[in-house]
């Protein structure tokens, strides 16, 4: 499979891990990136420096292939220089940028061979990232899960509407999980895609809890709410009673110093990492609704790329029928 995504990270399948805070180590990372992707690591939680560089260290032991170090900026609180400071020294090969204005640290790696994806959620910040020299854009809709665009615009218009305003690649993401996810997105105009809940429901995700994956395993498509919508950083997660209590104490009106403790990270590691969904939540896409197995990554890797020439073969066939009936 060849797309310009393929070619600009020298991957063989265009498919992205996503950032997954809290969970997107090297352990996810090597295997994502072995099995022909492109895995990250999440530069966020980490936190400092030598824990950064300590993991790129550790997904370079577990394989020779290219990987990328996410910047999710906004949780940084404008404090990441020093993180970056270690992607560029390490010289890895990719990073992508989400949650934040990302100028600066494209006017950091200015001359440094580092491949840029910028997430966005609409046109507009599509066309400033490739202004600002992005190699590509992740388009992610609002089926996906975490943190999401403020006007809820679903990947079947946004990937479209993105591909059409700007000349750089799209990888689309929310929603996907498959080889018809990944088909799909193809026909759409993207170059590639980018998932995160399904690599959650994988064994190489060492780091999430058996109870957090059997979740998301078990859940249907309508199995997910969007909390702080009313903060203006709309993220979508499980449905279980402490995101539905978030809900009610938004619309009761509570403000961020009301809620900042049961949207904090701890709240999240609760759940992710101890299995306690009663003092916690977990981010998670609509697409839950299409996971029902928790395998290898190396075997979704086959099974999607699988389903996608089935797929192919389908629409070859209906195109060809309709042809055959329009001479």
């Amino acid at each position: 499979m060849r797309t310009r995504i393929t070619e600009i990270l020298k991957i063989k399948y265009p498919i992205i891990q996503g950032g997954l805070a809290y969970l997107g180590y090297a352990e996810l990372a090597a295997a994502v990136s072995n099995a022909g992707g492109l895995g990250q690591i999440t530069a966020a939680t980490l936190r400092t420096p030598e824990k950064l560089r300590n993991e790129i260290h550790k997904v370079r032991k577990l394989t020779d292939k290219p990987f990328g170090v996410n910047f999710a900026i906004a949780r940084y609180n404008g404090r990441y220089e020093e993180l970056l400071e270690v992607a560029i020294d390490e010289k890895v090969p990719a990073i992508s940028i989400s949650g934040g204005n990302p100028q600066p640290v494209f006017e950091r790696i200015k001359g440094e061979n580092i491949r840029t994806l910028v997430l966005v959620a609409g046109t507009r910040q599509a066309q400033k990232a490739e202004q600002l020299g992005a190699d590509a854009v992740i388009a992610v809709g609002q089926e996906g899960g975490g943190h999401l665009g403020r006007d809820d615009i679903g990947g079947m218009v946004l990937i479209p509407r993105v591909a059409d305003e700007v000349s750089v690649p799209v990888i689309a993401g929310g929603g996907i999980g498959d080889g018809r996810g990944l088909l799909a997105a193809l026909s759409l105009g993207a170059e590639g895609i980018q998932m995160g809940t399904r690599f959650i429901a994988t064994k190489e995700c060492i780091h999430a809890h058996e109870k957090y994956k059997q979740a998301i395993v078990h859940a249907k498509e309508t199995d997910t709410v969007v909390i702080k919508r009313t903060l203006g950083a709309p993220g979508r997660v499980l449905k279980n009673r402490f995101a539905l209590n978030i809900m009610e104490r938004e619309q009761e009106g509570a403000s961020y110093e009301d809620l900042k403790e049961m949207i904090s990270g701890s709240a999240n590691c609760n759940y992710i990492y101890d299995g306690n969904e009663e003092k916690g939540y977990a981010w998670a896409g609509q697409v839950v609704g299409l996971i029902h197995t928790i395998p290898t990554v190396q075997e979704l890797f086959d099974e999607m790329m699988h389903t996608a020439e089935k797929g192919l073969s389908r629409l070859d066939h209906i195109m060809k029928e309709q042809t055959h009936r329009s001479s």
